[in-house]
């Protein structure tokens, strides 16, 4: 079985609900996965946007929330977490800050990342890793992968 994610709250490549957004109640979207590879000793999970910030000249990607050290055994997050599994670790998303940070576009409709890792290590010596410094870690070690994409634009 391949490694895959999902939401109860919207499809692959659909709209996410404004409840997950700036203009909602900001707060993480319910997500599950399965298929993690044998071996896998942590998870990872990212999510970012690759058209900040309009999506038809886009300069970065904005990182909404870093996820690492997830245990193998958890099968996904509840909506709203706030409180995360033991042993997870946070990393700073782009408002330098630890947490979820949903959708908020300036223009235009964006699509949301939802990138989950398996990876053969956990992951030592981490505080509150950047979104590059967790990948930089995580170079060498992916088991396996799974992404499930959201959109959202401003009403």
């Amino acid at each position: 079985m391949a490694m895959e994610i999902r939401s109860t709250a919207f499809a692959d490549g659909g709209a996410i609900p404004v409840r997950y957004t700036c203009q909602g109640e900001n707060i993480s979207p319910p997500l599950s996965w399965a298929g993690i590879p044998p071996g896998a000793k942590s998870l990872v999970l990212i999510v970012d946007d690759p058209d900040a910030p309009d999506p038809r000249a886009p300069k970065m990607t904005w990182v909404h929330w870093v996820l690492f050290n997830l245990s193998p055994a958890v099968s996904g997050l509840s909506e709203g977490v706030d409180k995360l599994p033991p042993g997870t670790g946070e990393g700073l998303n782009d408002w330098q800050k630890t947490g979820y940070g949903g959708p908020c576009p300036p223009i235009g409709r964006h699509r949301y990342f939802h990138k989950l890792y398996a990876l053969d290590i956990v992951l030592d010596g981490l505080k509150r890793p950047t979104k590059a410094q967790l990948e930089d870690a995580m170079v060498g070690h992916i088991l396996g992968q799974a992404q499930l994409v959201g959109t959202y634009q401003k009403r």
